[in-house]
């Protein structure tokens, strides 16, 4: 019980406790798509079954890709 209690507070005050690390940096410019490099090829379906690609979704003015990455994951 005692060597319980003389560890216990060891770790709360720290003298026993385990070093942090930080995570490694990451590069986010090599990670996905950059600003202004061409799309690939992109399909899927819609809520009724329908296929689509991009060009079926673009308008006369192109099409706007939003990517977000929820914190969530």
């Amino acid at each position: 019980m005692i060597v319980r209690l003389v560890l216990l507070a060891a770790l709360m005050c720290g003298s026993v406790g385990l070093a942090a690390q930080s995570p490694p940096a990451v590069d986010t410019s090599k990670i996905g798509p950059q600003v202004g490099s061409t799309v690939p090829p992109i399909n899927g379906t819609d809520q009724f079954g329908r296929a689509h690609t991009l060009a079926s979704v673009s308008g006369p003015n192109g099409a706007m890709l939003v990517f977000f990455r929820s914190a969530d994951w």
